[in-house]
């Protein structure tokens, strides 16, 4: 028996946005049946086809009940109803609400968790990631160096603890004019950067003749999996390293098979495991909610303990050592890592030389320990003393930082922390 499409609904589905196979198709139409129906009792379904059909901002709020959870059910599929209805509609690449924004007029917006939800898909704006200028590398004209040792990370760490009200130290800010080597869309440097051939498959870059001397294009990419994360009892690596391809996911201490939005450290077994140990896991709960958004990293501690962070772009930012350990309670979320920043910091060390650039690998680790501390105040002095902590690899800046090596004429090996 076939189903009945009404009218209204057919005129919505036309207005959707990109290619659909049957099966999406057959659950976008589900989802607009959904919506038509609500805002039918409501009376709002005039305000969603203006919406729709005007494709402006200044239209009205198109509000649904919110549920409990937040989220609509739709042929036993559950989605944050802002997001099912603006993939429809505007975006249909996008992954997940940490990618919108509301505007400023809209008063039912999703963040306001009020009693309803606005769906409507112009009532919201995308984050856009920021473009990452290329990197100028200059020819090597000098010998080769040695790899030159990196930050001793056994030193003991300060501490700080994270305040609402804290707020980035004056001396670290992204330059207002590009330093020497670092292109940007409204410099100078356009003209010849529009006259530079694309970076290869290799990603290496293209030779630049400028002046008197030649300097390779390093472009940066990203990378199919944006962070590795590998978990870690005292000194010793548990299970495989996680690699993530969301752009927000989990590291808890529960027993469910992991997934590509968590990673569940309550099954990894380990038959060295201490009683303090097995005690220390047993409190990690929720754990970190780790967001990757517009090039910023955070983590956000959803445990009832609270996590330790060490970051060295996040120390960097507010004026500390960079091998602070900064307390983040429950609740509480911070920005741990900035692409911008960092490509700041790469393009200036590329003028200051090889080993410059060689220290900054440290900045594409971070090092986050649950429940237990570490550093001068505990007494714990290094993270490897802690019962669980994991080490974050950022993979995007390492890549990027590998092939500006390479240009430099550092050997062909990968960048790591443990280099």
């Amino acid at each position: 028996m076939l189903q009945f499409t009404p009218p209204v609904v057919k005129e919505l589905l036309g207005w959707k946005r990109g290619e659909m196979s049957a099966q999406d198709e057959k659950f976008a139409e589900k989802a607009i049946k959904s919506l038509v129906k609500k805002l039918k009792k409501s009376g709002g379904l005039d305000d969603l086809k203006k919406a729709v059909t005007k494709q402006s901002v200044d239209t009205k709020c198109v509000k649904i009940p919110r549920s409990l959870d937040g989220r609509l059910q739709v042929s036993h599929k559950k989605s944050l109803p802002h997001v099912l209805y603006c993939r429809l509609w505007r975006w249909p690449d996008l992954r997940n609400h940490h990618e919108l924004r509301p505007v400023e007029k809209c008063e039912y917006a999703f963040q306001l968790k009020r009693d309803e939800v606005c769906v409507n898909p112009y009532h919201y704006t995308r984050v856009e990631t920021p473009a990452l200028p290329p990197i100028l590398v200059p020819r090597q004209t000098d010998p080769i160096p040695e790899l030159p040792p990196l930050d001793d990370w056994s030193i003991v760490p300060e501490n700080a603890t994270y305040e609402p009200s804290m707020q980035p130290s004056g001396n670290f800010t992204i330059p207002e004019s590009p330093p020497p080597g670092y292109m940007s869309e409204d410099s100078e440097y356009n003209e010849s950067a529009s006259n530079m051939s694309s970076p290869g498959p290799s990603g290496n870059g293209t030779s630049v003749h400028s002046g008197a001397e030649d300097v390779h294009s390093v472009a940066y990419h990203e990378p199919p999996f944006w962070c590795s994360i590998s978990y870690y009892e005292l000194n010793m690596r548990i299970g495989e390293p996680f690699h993530a391809t969301q752009s927000s996911l989990t590291v808890d201490g529960f027993t469910d098979p992991s997934n590509a939005e968590r990673f569940c450290l309550g099954l990894l077994s380990n038959i060295n495991r201490t009683q303090h140990v097995e005690i220390t896991r047993r409190h990690v709960g929720k754990g970190v909610r780790l967001y990757y958004i517009a090039g910023e990293v955070f983590a956000e501690c959803l445990s009832d303990s609270a996590i330790f962070v060490q970051s060295p772009n996040c120390n960097r930012r507010y004026g500390w050592h960079p091998a602070t350990v900064v307390k983040i309670p429950p609740g509480c979320h911070l920005k741990i890592f900035n692409n911008q920043e960092f490509a700041a910091l790469l393009s200036q060390s590329v003028n200051q030389g090889f080993e410059a650039v060689y220290q900054l690998t440290r900045m594409c680790t971070i090092r986050m320990s649950f429940v237990k501390g570490w550093g001068a105040e505990y007494r714990r002095q290094h993270v490897t003393s802690t019962p669980c902590w994991i080490e974050m690899h950022l993979n995007g800046p390492l890549q990027w930082l590998d092939k500006v090596l390479q240009q430099m004429g550092a050997p062909h090996i990968p960048c790591s922390s443990m280099s």
